[in-house]
């Protein structure tokens, strides 16, 4: 699999996400990065494939587990991470800004984060990436007790999901545990 840990990330864009896909990706590859971009790679493409398909695309590789994580790219990020987010094991989260990235990130474990270059612009993408991919889960949060372990179960058990069982089972979670979790305010932090 190839890791954040190596520097290696995956990305895709469809025609209108390309140009803030390119800004990201130049400063990514300034910064070391190694990246694998399965489309749309020019503006002259004569046959653009479709957000849609681009978002499947990058899914299946992180299905597949050849990568831990993606960056995509498309006018509003919706349409790819829906499109992404039909594949197993994909947890795909739409952001516009740093602090929503790195919740993504730190709360939620997104493996696919997706941006909308009609809502982003390139510096903030830039700095967007740079928070996703310089955080973990659970990371920034070690003074909130089990926050961790109870991100990490909800990932197990949206991972584990089967829409059938859990229409047997009376639209009921099969749950894999539980870990008590209250919002509460960081006791470091000065008021």
């Amino acid at each position: 699999m190839k890791t954040v840990k190596d520097k290696q990330i995956l990305v895709g864009a469809d025609f209108a996400g390309f140009p803030l896909k390119e800004a990201v990706v130049e400063h990514l590859k300034k910064k070391g990065w190694t990246v694998t971009d399965i489309g749309v790679r020019s503006e002259d493409d004569e046959e653009k494939e479709m957000f849609h398909r681009i978002g499947l695309k990058v899914g299946a590789k992180i299905s597949e587990g050849e990568f831990e994580r993606a960056l995509i790219f498309c006018g509003t990020g919706m349409g790819i991470h829906i499109a992404a987010s039909k594949c197993p094991g994909v947890h795909a989260g739409v952001v516009e800004s740093v602090p929503a990235a790195l919740r993504a990130i730190t709360g939620n474990g997104v493996n696919v984060l997706a941006m909308g270059a009609f809502y982003v612009a390139p510096q903030m993408g830039k700095d967007i990436a740079d928070a996703y991919l310089s955080h973990s889960l659970g990371e920034g949060y070690e003074w909130w007790p089990n926050f961790y372990e109870f991100h990490k179960l909800a990932i197990d058990e949206l991972d584990a999901f089967d829409y059938e069982k859990f229409k047997a089972n009376g639209f009921e979670v099969e749950r894999l545990g539980d870990y008590p979790l209250e919002l509460m305010d960081n006791p470091e932090v000065n008021s």
